[in-house]
């Protein structure tokens, strides 16, 4: 498994931002695809976005134009800048890993948005 460690999350405010970390234990250029994906109670898990190891990067739908993913290779760090933020981004953010063969996950970082 890639160890994931996910930090950043908090409380803030409809129309705020925050900005979430996630360093690998590998270097990311290895990772075929590095995903950030979120989980609302008694919701589906929804992917947010995904970075291929080339530096490609897809959004899901409701996050478009709102936040956006980048990564810092020699930090091992995948980033998640989200920006006016509503109360329905209220979720556990997770990082993933994909296309090694398994999946992994790192344990979550709650994120609040308050009205």
């Amino acid at each position: 498994q890639v160890q994931l460690v996910e930090s950043g999350g908090g409380l803030v405010q409809a129309g705020g931002s925050l900005r979430l970390s996630c360093v690998a234990s590998l270097s990311i250029s290895s990772i075929p695809v590095m995903g950030w994906y979120r989980q609302a109670p008694g919701k589906q898990r929804e992917m947010v976005a995904g970075i291929t190891s080339g530096g490609r990067i897809d959004y899901g739908d409701s996050v478009k134009g709102r936040f956006t993913a980048s990564r810092d290779i020699p930090k091992r760090t995948v980033y998640l800048q989200m920006n006016s933020l509503k109360p329905e981004d209220t979720a556990v953010y997770y990082c993933n890993t994909r296309g090694l063969g398994f999946d992994s996950w790192g344990q979550g970082t709650q994120v609040t948005v308050s009205s």
